[in-house]
C-alpha cells in the first residue's frame, strides 16, 4: 500500500478524495512535526514511533576498504504494539 492507496482508502469514509488527501497529509504531518520536536507519538494499539540518538561510529568504505568516520545522526523509529503484532501473525 502506498499513499495513494491510503488515500483512497480515507476516501470511502469522507466526502471526497481531496479531503481524503488532507486527512492523510495532516496526520504525516503531525507525526513528522512531533518526531522533529523530539515528542514520542504513541498510537494505542498500533504503535509507537520515536527518535533515536544513532552516535558515531567507524566504517570502511566497500569500493577502497578505507576506513571512515560516519556521524552521529537522529533517527526515526516504529515499534508495533500489541494489537498490530496480533493481527499480523
Amino acid at each position: 500500500m502506498n499513499k495513494e492507496d491510503l488515500v483512497r482508502e480515507v476516501a470511502k469514509v469522507v466526502a471526497t478524495k481531496k479531503e481524503a488527501e488532507a486527512v492523510v497529509d495532516s496526520v504525516f504531518g503531525a507525526i513528522t512535526k512531533a518526531l522533529k520536536e523530539g515528542d514520542r507519538v504513541n498510537l494505542a494499539g498500533f504503535g509507537t514511533f520515536t527518535v533515536v540518538d544513532k552516535p558515531s561510529r567507524k566504517g570502511r568504505n566497500p569500493k577502497t576498504g578505507e576506513e571512515i568516520d560516519i556521524a552521529a545522526k537522529k533517527v526515526p523509529k516504529f515499534n508495533p504494539g500489541k494489537g498490530l503484532k496480533d493481527v499480523v501473525k
